[in-house]
């Protein structure tokens, strides 16, 4: 019988409990790639799809979005979400590059041209938050969204000095209201104060937006926005700023 040191013996056991580790870390690092291409909204190589759920990769893809249209677009595209392009206009400050418009949004009236940017957060709101909500809270979905628009050459505040307004550029949007196919309407000015389904509806679809633009303010934030819920995607954190 051939006897094996026991100093070797240790040996060749740690070296086996190493390749057990190192079997065990490649097995979860395969399970794991395994679950992120099932569940690309967590994903961070996964493309963008806005009719994935919102996941915890979809900030920093929606973030990457900023100043590239064309990829910008090709999420709109892959998305299936109708849209087009306008030429660019306006001088100076106020000059816009990125004039898209979503043509199957449901805007009660005029289709404002806004960013992609915008656009790409306007239909994950409404996919994810609007809807959703209308159904749960107000048991009907949203057929109009009544707005203010989204295009404004001025500074913040409207006065001649100062940072321009994200709306210089068509990077923002005002909502103001939101009409049921049942043909109810829910207002900000008249119905933020409510303490039923219709002021829940509201406070609801403003933490919504949260989830893909970088601002969004309410009545909470000051008296200015009574009236309606602003929207941008101003160059900060998606999040950021929400009131």
């Amino acid at each position: 019988m051939k006897f094996t040191p026991f100093s070797r013996r240790i040996g060749r056991f740690s070296l086996d409990r190493r390749f057990l580790k190192a079997l065990l870390l490649l097995a979860v690092i395969m399970a794991g790639w395994g679950w992120l291409q099932e569940n690309p909204q967590h994903n961070p190589w996964a493309p963008l799809d806005l009719r994935d759920p919102p996941g915890w990769a979809t900030g920093s893809k929606l973030a990457d979005l900023a100043g590239d249209p064309q990829q910008c677009r090709a999420v709109l595209e892959r998305s299936e979400v109708a849209f087009d392009v306008l030429p660019p206009a306006g001088e100076g400050a106020c000059r816009r590059e990125d004039r898209t418009v979503l043509t199957s949004w449901p805007y009660a009236a005029s289709r404002p041209a806004t960013t992609c940017p915008v656009s790409v957060a306007l239909q994950m709101w409404l996919d994810d938050s609007v809807q959703p909500a209308a159904r749960e809270l107000l048991g009907a979905e949203v057929a109009r969204i009544e707005h203010y628009g989204a295009y404004s050459c001025r500074r913040i505040g409207g006065g001649e000095t100062g940072r321009w307004s994200e709306h210089a550029t068509g990077n923002a949007i005002d909502i103001a209201a939101f009409v049921l196919e049942d043909g109810q309407r829910i207002s900000v000015l008249s119905d933020w104060p409510d303490e039923g389904s219709e002021g829940q509806f509201l406070r609801v679809v403003r933490d919504g937006a949260c989830s893909g633009f970088s601002t969004v303010l309410s009545p909470d934030y000051n008296a200015a926005h009574r009236d309606h819920l602003h929207f941008d995607r101003a160059p900060r954190m998606i999040g950021g700023f929400c009131r």
